[in-house]
């Protein structure tokens, strides 16, 4: 329900500490791209970076349809499963070798080329170099400053700087659809959710991101808001609410509308392990992590080479059918593609005398975007729980990646949660960057007025 805030920036200030000047001026040049990405690719087979494409690339009819993709006619290079994996095995995740290891016969993940074809907006680029020098973090971690229109540290020198820029970097300014929520089970039985959903940050709004200056309402990182279509008997439920840009301030602020009490509340402290019903994850686990970084302490353990999935044009393809997308113990890797990439390795372990479910995370999170495309999450005794990724698809009409299907494993109930499906939603499928969208839609006074 929540949506993670591209929160960006209030105030240019010099901050202690920033990367010396002769780091900074590397950005956009021959070595690093404009968001501190390593240019080169790898001897292994990650891509070396193009940026060729921005609103388009050859062959395509409509940005703002749905689209193969540039790689459509590709085969994979070859498919990891139970039996080959050990070869690979210093480039999988822990969460993909527990998914080996928990379904042999089902889960396998096929390898195609990697590819680094998309670019980011010259003023995008232009801010990230500004926020290099000035970027800083305030009240204990939880207040950003010194940064506006791009990712706060392109160059990031520990955990806390890295986790911001996953909070803070670059999305579509807006997005609609009907989306689908399917809970699998050991058995094949499925949980059905649908809901009308809609998220507005006003931080990238392109005029913002071009200006470089913090919009009119600076408070407010991303508005969201769900009205529950299934299950029948929640129906009618609508959530509205907003992340904070300033997380001392507080959390996640919700208000839900119950269509039988026809009564409008503020719902209390749905933000950190707040479970999302059925419970097979929690509320900051949407995008792998949204929310308040506090109760974390976050370590930057590096860049690594790893198998991830990577422009997952198919998993939004109309023509797919739930039935063929979703199996017993794993979404159907036949419409999964993965790629070999270099990613941000960050760690999340609990502080001491603060409670959450997760005792310990590890992201991993893309050089060239930093967004979060794989999590592993353990439980308080140091044990891998649950496993989680994103699939993206580059949006040409946003200039921006898109969050697609988005599957939740927890090992323990030997179950997934297959969320944001927009496959059989027909015409209300994603719509990104509407110019009619406007935060009015998103108070607790529109939700009211709305329900039924």
């Amino acid at each position: 329900m929540t949506r993670r805030a591209a929160v960006l920036l209030l105030a240019w200030l010099p901050v202690q500490g920033a990367p010396p000047a002769a780091s900074i001026n590397e950005l956009g040049g021959p070595r690093l791209t404009c968001l501190g990405a390593e240019r080169a690719g790898s001897a292994a087979g990650v891509a070396a970076y193009s940026g060729q494409w921005l609103d388009g690339w050859p062959g395509l009819k409509d940005p703002k349809a749905w689209d193969a993709g540039p790689y459509a006619q590709e085969q994979p290079l070859f498919t990891i499963t139970a039996e080959n994996a050990a070869p690979h095995a210093a480039r999988l995740t822990a969460g993909q070798k527990a998914l080996f290891a928990k379904y042999p016969q089902q889960f396998r993940m096929p390898v195609y080329a990697s590819h680094r074809d998309f670019a980011v907006p010259e003023a995008s680029c232009a801010a990230a170099k500004r926020n290099a020098a000035s970027a800083g973090l305030a009240a204990n971690g939880l207040r950003l400053e010194g940064a506006a229109g791009a990712l706060p540290f392109p160059i990031p020198k520990d955990g806390l700087q890295a986790i911001w820029n996953v909070l803070a970097t670059r999305h579509v300014w807006n997005e609609t659809a009907t989306i689908d929520i399917a809970s699998v089970y050991a058995n094949g039985a499925i949980a059905w959710g649908r809901q009308r959903y809609m998220t507005l940050s006003p931080y990238g709004d392109p005029a913002v991101q071009a200006s470089g200056k913090p919009p009119a309402d600076a408070k407010v990182g991303a508005w969201f808001r769900d009205e529950v279509l299934l299950p029948q008997r929640d129906r009618g439920t609508i959530s509205v609410g907003f992340q904070p840009i300033d997380y001392s301030g507080g959390s996640t602020q919700v208000w839900v509308y119950n269509p039988g009490t026809r009564r409008l509340r503020q719902a209390p402290d749905i933000a950190f392990d707040y479970p999302v019903p059925p419970g097979l994850r929690t509320v900051d686990d949407d995008h792998l992590f949204n929310g308040s970084p506090e109760r974390y302490t976050w370590t930057l353990l590096g860049k690594s080479e790893r198998y991830v999935p990577y422009n997952g044009f198919q998993l939004d393809n109309p023509a797919l059918r739930y039935a063929d997308m979703l199996k017993p113990g794993t979404l159907n890797p036949d419409v999964m593609r993965y790629e070999l990439h270099r990613v941000w390795v960050i760690e999340g372990r609990l502080k001491p005398g603060l409670r959450h479910v997760y005792g310990r995370r590890v992201l991993y999170v893309d050089e060239d975007s930093w967004l979060a495309l794989w999590a592993d999450n353990y439980d308080l005794r140091g044990k891998l729980w649950r496993t989680a990724f994103v699939n993206y698809r580059y949006a040409p009409d946003a200039q921006a990646f898109h969050r697609g299907v988005s599957v939740f494993h927890d090992l323990d109930a030997a179950a997934y949660e297959a969320a944001y499906l927009v496959n059989e939603a027909g015409a209300d499928g994603w719509r990104l960057n509407r110019s009619d969208m406007k935060p009015e839609r998103f108070s607790p006074n529109a939700a009211a007025r709305s329900g039924h």
